[in-house]
């Protein structure tokens, strides 16, 4: 078992290696030049990694069938770059936060549009106005 501290080094690592393999070494077409390794969370045993990608310019499910058809030669290559005994199987995941983050702010967006649309939102009149204090000179 290794260390939390080892798994996280490993774990950037092998996320700096891959994003320069998928970009200068992967030929297959399906991959996006737009794909960004977001994360690698390696386990406590290190016999797997996973990875989580950001593909910005599609769905990002051709991308993911394209680097699982890649995994076996991007192994060997972290392999031979990173000093390990074992080198982790890896498994890629698409990482669909930005496009979560993308869709709330768009929602924002748009209530915020509505509601200026549909003027501002006035206090109660339940509340009497707030008298100005009493100045110490009086009138």
């Amino acid at each position: 078992m290794a260390d939390q501290t080892r798994q996280y080094r490993i774990g950037d690592q092998i996320q700096r290696e891959l994003s320069q393999l998928i970009r200068d070494s992967v030929r297959d077409p399906r991959v996006s030049a737009l794909t960004t390794v977001s994360a690698v969370d390696v386990t406590s045993d290190l016999s797997l990694a996973r990875v989580y990608v950001t593909v910005l310019d599609d769905t990002g499910k051709d991308t993911l069938d394209g680097l699982i058809a890649a995994s076996g030669f991007l192994r060997k290559q972290i392999g031979s770059r990173v000093q390990l005994r074992t080198v982790p199987a890896l498994r890629f995941h698409l990482d669909e936060t930005a496009q979560r983050a993308e869709t709330l702010s768009r929602a924002i967006s748009e209530a915020r549009a509505r509601d200026a649309s549909l003027g501002a939102v006035e206090a109660p009149d339940d509340e009497p106005p707030a008298s100005p204090p009493d100045s110490p000179d009086g009138p």
